[in-house]
């Protein structure tokens, strides 16, 4: 830990012979813009943690040198115009807490806070779905808890297949990252929320993880027709429901990430199922 690595300011102390001495930390030497800069190199995390250490630390803590480190390179393109931000710490936290649209509203884009990775979400606008363009089978309507203008609605399909793809360079490069799709459901979702999807993920030229998932689960007697091999949705916190669709890991930032989720076996009808999009997070285990 940064804290036991770093020392008090006060001093360090160590144990002899079951006796306490205490001396000065070598941090204490080290001019705070140096302290500063040591921290840069860490993540936003950690920087908090060494933050608690001492009143130095806490204060070298708050200097832009860290908290610019953490942001992305083009964050000047993505500060709202209608806000002014007092320090680069507080824009990395709005970057964290409040997602800002890119690239003509297509794209949601956020920091995930203890590490700086980023995160996107694209609209389903940005997607391509089987029929999408079709009134009688699919609408796009505006959802206010929605982060974007239009999303898509299904109405009517027997062919269900939503396509979709992006490249690495908006994601964190060294880092293995989960995709989930986002979405509501009406009415159970008929034809559709109780039986398996078929989710693909991986990038371009390269074999995808293959899994299935579930947009709502059986219930009531069908509930003992239920796989455990089918990923059920859970709930977010933002009231919406996500289902985790696979994996991928992203080196370098120069491959195209392919999605799918399709379900063409079932003779039903299918209906009742609003999509705000494909989020791609990091992984909860790197």
């Amino acid at each position: 830990m940064m804290q036991a690595t770093m020392g008090q300011k006060q001093g360090v102390e160590s144990r002899v012979e079951d006796m306490i001495i205490t001396g000065p930390s070598p941090f204490d030497f080290l001019p705070e813009d140096c302290i500063s800069k040591i921290i840069s190199f860490t993540s936003p995390r950690d920087a908090c943690v060494a933050a608690s250490v001492s009143k130095t630390f806490e204060s070298a803590v708050k200097s832009d040198t860290v908290w610019e480190k953490f942001l992305p390179s083009e964050y000047s393109s993505l500060i709202p115009r209608s806000r002014a931000f007092l320090s680069k710490k507080e824009l990395y936290f709005s970057l964290c807490n409040d997602p800002v649209l890119i690239e003509e509203g297509k794209k949601s884009f956020w920091l995930e806070k203890g590490s700086g990775k980023r995160c996107i979400m694209l609209s389903s606008k940005e997607v391509w779905i089987t029929w999408g363009s079709s009134p009688q089978y699919w609408r796009w309507v505006s959802v206010p808890e929605s982060r974007f203008e239009k999303i898509a609605e299904l109405l009517n399909v027997c062919w269900f297949e939503i396509r979709a793809g992006m490249h690495t360079r908006y994601l964190s490069p060294r880092t293995r990252y989960s995709v989930y799709i986002v979405f509501k459901t009406e009415d159970g979702c008929p034809g559709l929320g109780d039986i398996p999807v078929e989710a693909g993920v991986g990038l371009v030229g390269q074999e995808s993880s293959q899994k299935l998932i579930y947009f709502v689960g059986p219930s009531g007697r069908r509930r003992e027709r239920e796989r455990r091999d089918v990923t059920r949705p859970k709930e977010r916190e933002d009231g919406w429901m996500e289902a985790e669709l696979g994996e991928l890991y992203n080196e370098s930032c120069c491959e195209d990430i392919s999605v799918s989720v399709v379900e063409i076996k079932s003779p039903y009808w299918k209906r009742g199922l609003i999509i705000q999009g494909f989020e791609f997070r990091p992984a909860k285990t790197q």
